[in-house]
């Protein structure tokens, strides 16, 4: 993350995302596949780390190779065909979009940490301090209850960051700048979209 100004001088969080090149591997028709996609690559490797399979996809058409793949839908319309390079220039136009990753893992966590729980009182004789407390009923149900708030595994998750405003479009870096903070570490892999839901209001009531 870092910061600019805008045009009225104030500053603006922001995360710098590259969003390129992605090379177009596969496009994916109703004719052929039974639905509307394109496969795209991202971040360049060396051919020998990869399968056969998986390069001989790339040397299919004709562009560099890649470390990871992912696949977007798209309208049969779209003129959109395996050997196009795609950049941050495809978000011109866009001001929100989604953002996907995967968090960052904390490991085993407590429920303070976890949960952000109060916790009981550190001084006077408490004893609970950091501890759970409560966690059931005594004679019925005698059991814990599903879904109960407790310690265990925090962090990566899967989670997707709705409706973040874009900030710059720099194509000539393929760098996009979006207002707020995303899933996951710095240099970790995530999946940028045209929002969804802020779509759906623009047509409604707004």
């Amino acid at each position: 993350m870092t910061q600019v100004y805008d045009e009225n001088g104030v500053r603006v969080p922001v995360t710098v995302l590259a969003v390129g090149p992605c090379p177009v591997v596969q496009r994916k028709t109703t004719e052929t596949d039974g639905y509307e996609a394109v496969q795209v690559g991202f971040g360049e490797t060396k051919e020998k780390r990869l399968a056969k399979a998986e390069a001989a996809r790339f040397s299919k058409a004709g562009v560099p190779f890649c470390r990871h793949l992912s696949e977007f839908k798209v309208e049969a319309d779209d003129e959109v065909k395996a050997g196009d390079m795609l950049g941050a220039d495809i978000f011109e136009g866009v001001e929100f979009v989604d953002v996907e990753g995967v968090t960052k893992g904390r490991g085993f966590a407590g429920v303070v940490k976890r949960y952000r729980m109060a916790g009981g009182r550190m001084t006077h004789g408490g004893h609970a301090r950091r501890r759970v407390g409560s966690i059931g009923q005594c004679s019925y149900p005698a059991r814990v209850a599903k879904g109960q708030r407790m310690p265990g595994h925090m962090g990566h998750v899967q989670v997707t960051t709705q409706n973040l405003k874009i900030v710059a479009v720099r194509g000539e870096d393929n760098v996009l700048l979006v207002r707020g903070a995303v899933p996951g570490p710095k240099g970790a892999i995530v999946t940028v979209r045209k929002a969804l839901k802020k779509g759906a209001s623009a047509g409604g009531k707004g």
